[in-house]
Parts: structure tokens; sequence; C-alpha cells
């Protein structure tokens, strides 16, 4: 080697070991997978569920969280469970949790309640998914009374879950942090539920639009159980939803310790309000965090 190249090389090799740590952890392949709730872009789903997710793919989305299984059915955006799966496979995608249709079962008998748990136990499997997750409940159930009875509830299904070998998890609105005479459904939920049965999906930008608490502060009040993130923005003036760094939620510096959090997945979402259209919003948002916040997880 030439004595002039060799100082060159040996110059760069010698700046590089002056770098800081954090500057190879920026570097290094993501440890999660960009993750994306389909919810978010339901109407193209319901067109051409394989176009969608390649379109998806393309933005650099890799892992997916489903709603809408019809248990009944045991299919998935009107393919069977198997054949979505397969679908995934030929995209080398994944599908980690979904969103499962737990609310009409608040009122009904512990019986039927587990019969539409086992079905959703197989419809998970099928896909290869870690966590079933109940997302919501009806406004006409947001009781103190119905949150204490959905409690009990969360802790049966999550036995039944857990039992099967996956994992499941509530995820949060923003009803959950409403005052009703100096009571709330989300401290009856962490209070009455089972930590090792019942893990918690964080809604972020509904932690910030209602609670009184920064995902800090809840991650730290009960570590280790919050094991999905939702991350979406909050528009500036009408505080609906928006695209990744269109909004006021600093993520940057808002972001939790996800060792602390416990995360095994995370999910960009929007539920509504797009700038322009959903698979338009599912490319700025990816555009957006792969820019911004993807070198923190």
């Amino acid at each position: 080697m030439e004595r002039r190249k060799f100082i060159e090389k040996s110059g760069i090799i010698g700046a590089i070991t002056l770098l800081p740590i954090s500057f190879f952890s920026m570097i290094e392949k993501p440890k999660y997978k960009m993750g994306y709730q389909l919810f978010s872009i339901r109407d193209e789903m319901s067109k051409d569920p394989i176009a969608t997710l390649k379109a998806l793919k393309a933005m650099g989305y890799e892992d997916f969280e489903t709603y809408g299984f019809d248990n009944e059915k045991g299919m998935f955006y009107g393919y069977k469970s198997s054949e979505f799966k397969q679908i995934l496979n030929d995209l080398n995608l994944s599908v980690s949790s979904g969103h499962y249709g737990f609310s009409p079962y608040l009122e009904k008998s512990e019986d039927d309640l587990k019969r539409f748990v086992n079905q959703c136990i197989i419809g998970a499997k099928a896909l290869d998914s870690k966590y079933i997750t109940w997302p919501w409940i009806a406004p006409e159930q947001r009781t103190i009374d119905n949150f204490k009875l959905m409690s009990k509830k969360l802790n049966i299904i999550g036995e039944q879950v857990t039992n099967a070998g996956l994992g499941f998890a509530y995820h949060n609105h923003g009803f959950e942090f409403e005052d009703q005479n100096g009571k709330n459904g989300f401290d009856i939920i962490i209070n009455e539920t089972d930590p090792s049965l019942v893990k918690l999906q964080m809604d972020m930008y509904w932690v910030m639009h209602s609670s009184q608490y920064t995902p800090k502060e809840l991650i730290n009040n009960q570590p280790g159980r919050y094991v999905m993130w939702h991350i979406k923005d909050m528009d500036k003036v009408s505080k609906d939803y928006t695209e990744l760094g269109n909004g006021s939620i600093n993520y940057t510096e808002l972001l939790p310790n996800p060792n602390v959090s416990g995360l095994e997945f995370y999910f960009i979402e929007q539920g509504g309000n797009f700038l322009i259209n959903s698979m338009k919003s599912a490319a700025d948002s990816s555009n957006y965090f792969k820019k911004h916040l993807q070198k923190f997880l």
C-alpha cells in the first residue's frame, strides 16, 4: 500500500475511534421493525389489501397491527387466516398484534367471551402474532362500574390468552382519563388488572391529548408493562390527528426509554384527518419517522 493511502486510511480509522458510542447506535440497523396500524389505511385495505401492503412495504413498513378480524369466518381483509399469512410471507412482512372486537362482549356471558377469545387466539396464531389487543369500548359503556367489570374480564381474557402462549394487552384512548366524580377508568384498569396477564399498549397521542401525565411518567409508574406503543401526531389547532412532524407533539423529546417501557413493538398510526389521503399520510409519516425518530428505536 502506498504510504499516502496508508496514512489517509489510518487517519479515518483514528477519527472513527473518537466518535461517541451514540453514533454507532444511530447507524446500526434499528432494533424494532417499523410498524403501522392498518386501521390508518382502512380505505385502501378494503379495496386491495395486497397492493396496499406492497405500497406500505415500499415506504419502509415491515410490521403491522390488524383490525376487523371476522371471528366467525376466521378471516382477515377477506382472506382466510392462512391465506393472509401466506400473503405476508410472500412479502416478507409480519403482523405482531391485532385489535379485536371485544366491546360487545363486555356485557355477554363468560362462556360467550371465552368462545370469542378462542377464535381470536386461532386467528392470531395463524398469523404468528404475539399479541391480542383490546382496543376500545363504546361510548355508552364508559362508566365507572363498567370499567370495573371490564377489568375483571381483562384478567379472564389475559389468563386464557397467556395459557395459549400469546400476550394480551389493553389499548388506551382518551376516555379512560376522564374524571367521573374523582375516579377514572385508567386508574381502575391499572389497579384492578394483573400486570402479568394484562399488558398495556400506550397510545401516546391520547396520553398527550387527554391525560395529566406524559408517556414517560406513566411508564415510570408501571415499568416493563407498556409492551407496545402507538405513535401519532396532534394537529396544532384542532388537536385532531395529523401526519408525524406536522403536529404539536415533539417526539424527539417525548419518546420514553424503550427498555424501561418493556417495549416489544410500536405502530405508527393516523386514524383520520389526512392532509391529502391515507396513502400519502402513511408515506409522509414514514419519511418523518425514518429521518427523525427511528434512530431512537
